[in-house]
């Protein structure tokens, strides 16, 4: 039987939509089957699928399981938990539990609105989009489905656990690291009532020092806050309790546990290019000149600053998905994208894991013998924006990002066009993108100067007046 997708859910590195509208039961077992499809064309048979905690995740779930045995390939449960925790039951340190598992799908709506889901999928150790999400569309359109009675296999069946064996993988960060450096330290954790809440209180509960855990009941409601840390406001509690308990740092988590936020002792957030200027300077200790990726929306004090410590770094495309696939491609160590996602793949497996993160995050400040604060202050300050989204039809946001390109072209303005525009001046950069998980266009600016920003935003604004949209 044939299914067609809402043309709005297949998105270039995941499938997203909002529940009852674009998304629902049937959506998702014929994403199940056509995945299904594509295992068994590669010669593979048998994938292992999760669910984070939003309210509809198990119904989904349970429709997505149904469509991949349909297509005659095994399912490993491996149940809730973080995308991450999914990502590393695909890997080889976890096949005693998911023994021959080629690839896997985790159902998530990562920091999207609650009525939102969608699934995230890995194949053959590698990020599964682009032209592999089309042709999961064109199987279901055509009904090109293959058939046969998979198995379903729970993964916890046979006494082990998938959480014990991720949080033994992820206490992996600190072998090495001085005892009683980790016995002092203070950490707040804010899971944002998202799927990484019982791996943080596993993880925690095994950690020397001092932590102090927010919100880490799963409550896919998100009573407390929206469980994205790349926006201020959902910083709050964090940055309160961190202050209010004298900690020495605290850490935030989005929906699914594959982007980080972190704070100083003061409170100070350190955005992702402070984290990713951080980790850097710990990677290249002991891989100098390695090439180091950060995302079209990163701050140029970070490029600045991998070159100082003697990287390469290498500006890419914002998405989880293209950063792993640049990443591997090169063989890079370490990369991260302003949203949060941070990648390690030098004693790791190279994919998005806010929790290693965290651990290394760790790490790095007891090899740096500082605090997190003195580190952030290394870099030079900027005055910049955070991302500024803001709606635009489906159908109208590439062609706006392309229109804009245009005249700046027929201008003789030279820009970088690795995703959207960025556009270097006198006093700093400003960026304009199309968002591929939402119906927006991305705005980012900075300077030295806060006079310099103000100008940087007019001439943007200035742009989209002239292709007929406006940031209001």
């Amino acid at each position: 039987m044939r299914h067609s997708f809402h043309p709005s859910i297949l998105r270039e590195y995941d499938i997203r939509g909002t529940v009852g509208r674009t998304l629902g039961p049937d959506d998702a077992r014929a994403v199940g089957r056509s995945f299904g499809t594509v295992v068994r064309r590669r010669g593979g048979s048998r994938v292992a699928v999760g669910y984070d905690g939003r309210i509809s995740s198990p119904m989904l779930e349970t429709a997505l399981v149904e469509g991949i045995t349909a297509s005659g390939v095994d399912v490993v449960r491996i149940g809730l938990g973080p995308s991450p925790m999914l990502y590393f039951a695909a890997t080889p340190a976890a096949r005693a539990l998911t023994p021959e598992v080629q690839g896997g799908v985790h159902v998530t709506g990562s920091h999207n609105p609650p009525d939102h889901n969608g699934f995230k999928m890995i194949l053959e150790g590698a990020p599964f989009f682009g032209a592999g999400i089309i042709d999961l569309g064109r199987i279901a359109d055509e009904g090109a489905f293959a058939s046969g009675n998979g198995r379903v296999i729970e993964a916890e069946a046979q006494g082990n656990s998938i959480i014990d064996a991720y949080v033994d993988c992820l206490l992996g960060a600190l072998d090495g690291i001085d005892k009683a450096a980790l016995e002092r330290l203070r950490i707040g954790w804010d899971a944002g009532n998202g799927a990484a809440g019982p791996v943080i209180a596993a993880l925690t509960a095994r950690m020397p020092g001092h932590h102090a855990l927010l919100h880490a009941n799963v409550d896919g409601h998100f009573p407390n806050h929206h469980p994205d840390p790349s926006v201020e406001k959902n910083l709050t509690d964090l940055r309160a309790a961190v202050v209010r308990g004298k900690l020495d740092f605290g850490l935030a988590f989005d929906g699914d546990g594959d982007r980080i936020g972190a704070v100083d002792a003061q409170g100070r957030i350190l955005w992702a290019d402070h984290l990713l200027a951080i980790y850097a300077q710990d990677v290249l200790q002991t891989l100098p000149q390695a090439t180091i990726i950060a995302d079209v929306k990163a701050s140029s004090t970070l490029f600045e600053r991998i070159a100082e410590l003697g990287g390469r770094p290498l500006m890419w495309k914002t998405g989880h998905a293209p950063i792993k696939s640049k990443m591997k491609e090169i063989g890079a160590p370490l990369a991260g994208e302003m949203s949060g996602h941070m990648f390690f793949a030098d004693r790791y497996f190279g994919y998005d894991d806010a929790l290693y993160a965290a651990m290394r995050l760790i790490a790095a400040t007891v090899r740096s013998e500082t605090t997190l604060g003195a580190m952030r202050d290394v870099l030079p300050q900027r005055v910049a924006t955070p991302e500024l989204r803001f709606a635009v039809d489906e159908a109208r946001k590439f062609a706006a990002v392309d229109e804009v390109a245009r005249t700046l072209a027929a201008e003789g303005i030279g820009f970088n066009a690795t995703d959207g525009v960025r556009v270097d001046t006198s006093e700093g950069w400003w960026l304009l993108r199309a968002s591929n998980t939402q119906d927006m266009l991305v705005v980012r600016a900075e300077s030295t100067t806060a006079e310099g920003l103000s100008r940087l935003l007019a001439e943007v604004d200035a742009r989209l007046a002239a292709v007929g949209l406006s940031r209001e």
